[in-house]
């Protein structure tokens, strides 16, 4: 980041694919990220198969991680980068929780709160999924997920049956 970079936010990021090598499109967008000049990624949790949530029946199996990362950029900053970069690497948004090339979820940025429609802080659902939880727990189980807790107490009450290390290439 440059010398002139303001003021500093931490930042944790939901990443996840279940098209076009998913573990390829995690790794493409974490190097992504990294290269921007206004984004330093603090930590990477390691990647894991997940089974798709929500959407049409007989989707592939998704890859998932976390990212935190530091930054001067403003939420709504963030998530354009965010969104740029899925567009990058072929993201449709066609079906709500259908197959993607990639997405890219803000969980948390400080301990902002917003209930905005664009983007609402932390993520809604967080504190529900699983396939966001047991990543994030491997880089910040501490990080509070506003009015649900701590993202390690919010995992104690998940199934986490179905979650498994990805496969090595």
């Amino acid at each position: 980041m440059s010398a002139s970079a303001g003021p500093q936010h931490v930042a944790w990021l939901s990443l996840g694919s279940n098209l076009e090598c998913p573990d390829q499109q995690i790794r493409t967008a974490s190097r992504a990220l990294a290269a921007e000049t206004r984004i330093r990624v603090l930590a990477i949790s390691s990647l894991y198969r997940t089974a798709p949530v929500g959407g049409p029946a007989d989707q592939p199996m998704f890859c998932n991680a976390a990212l935190a990362v530091a930054t001067d950029l403003g939420p709504y900053e963030l998530l354009a980068v965010c969104q740029a970069i899925e567009a990058a690497q072929g993201r449709v948004r066609d079906v709500r929780w259908g197959p993607r090339t990639l997405d890219i979820d803000i969980i948390a940025f400080d301990t902002h709160a917003s209930s905005a429609a664009r983007l609402t802080l932390p993520h809604p659902r967080a504190a529900e999924r699983a396939f966001v939880l047991v990543p994030l727990a491997e880089i910040a189980p501490a990080l509070t997920l506003g009015g649900h807790g701590r993202v390690v107490d919010c995992l104690a009450g998940q199934d986490t049956g179905d979650i498994e290390p990805w496969p090595a290439s």
